[in-house]
């Protein structure tokens, strides 16, 4: 049976309003996943806390599967409305444990895959980036210091739940990722203007990794020389360099397309 709130003085609403700000969702090691499409995208092994559900949305919905999994608590839709970190809420968020992913499994799978990115600050850039990678079914993230929170709202809206499906590891050291990479015989490749090569022509069904940079910066001198190889993504027309989600999803899909097996439209 759900709790019902009706004030915005109440100590739960309190505390969900807190976590708005990062130092909040840290100190408790949750985040909030909000929105229909984002919360049925939670695997079932994955720990809610608590589910909340504004009135309107109760009544065009049966939230019986929400009062089974976690704490269920209804809200006025006004009270809703100003914890929503959206303009036209959906009436139903999650508050769900921050899980710590090990790194020790993704080093043991067959020919890994993984996405590094330096100082990756644009919400969007890095929600689109988890989104592809998940798409393109990466096996790991590695995000350097100063990079954006992975929690943050408008990253999770741009994952569409994705950051439920791909190990993404925050604040990582890149210089002792990429030594781990060379341990695993796992090349490295920095996305540079100054690149040797496109990416067709690397042998990317091995084990491999592609660094990108900042969106206004790029690489670092130092990242850049942590890697095997500098890759250039081919631009014929006249802008200077891409998006970085953009880059991120052509070097991914190349990985793709060279692991397929049995490509869409060709005839046996």
């Amino acid at each position: 049976m759900a709790i019902i709130i009706e004030s915005h003085q109440n100590k739960i609403f309190k505390r969900i309003k807190g976590f708005a700000q990062k130092k909040n969702r840290d100190r408790e090691g949750v985040f909030v996943a909000e929105g229909v499409r984002f919360v049925s995208e939670i695997p079932p092994e994955w720990e809610v806390e608590l589910f909340l559900v504004a009135k309107a949305f109760e009544k065009e919905n049966d939230i019986h599967n929400y009062e089974t999994r976690a704490e269920t608590y209804l809200l006025t839709d006004e009270l809703f409305a100003l914890l929503s970190d959206t303009e036209n809420p959906q009436g139903v968020l999650a508050v769900c444990k921050k899980q710590k992913e090990a790194q020790e499994v993704i080093w043991k799978k067959d020919a890994p895959f993984f996405l590094l990115a330096e100082e990756l600050n644009d919400p969007g850039n890095l929600g689109t980036v988890i989104r592809t990678a998940d798409a393109c079914g990466a096996d790991g993230i590695f995000l350097s210091k100063g990079s954006v929170d992975v929690y943050n709202p408008k990253v999770l809206r741009a994952t569409m739940g994705s950051v439920f499906h791909v190990p993404i590891f925050q604040n990582a050291d890149l210089e002792e990722v990429a030594l781990k990479l060379n341990e695993n015989d796992i090349s490295l490749y920095a996305a540079h203007l100054k690149g040797d090569c496109y990416p067709y022509h690397l042998p990317l069904e091995k084990g491999c990794a592609f660094l990108i940079g900042n969106e206004a910066r790029g690489l670092s001198d130092e990242a850049a020389a942590f890697c095997d190889r500098w890759v250039k993504i081919p631009m014929p027309g006249k802008a200077e360099s891409l998006n970085a989600s953009i880059a991120a999803g052509v070097l991914m899909y190349e990985v793709v397309r060279q692991r397929l097996k049995e490509p869409l439209g060709v005839n046996k």
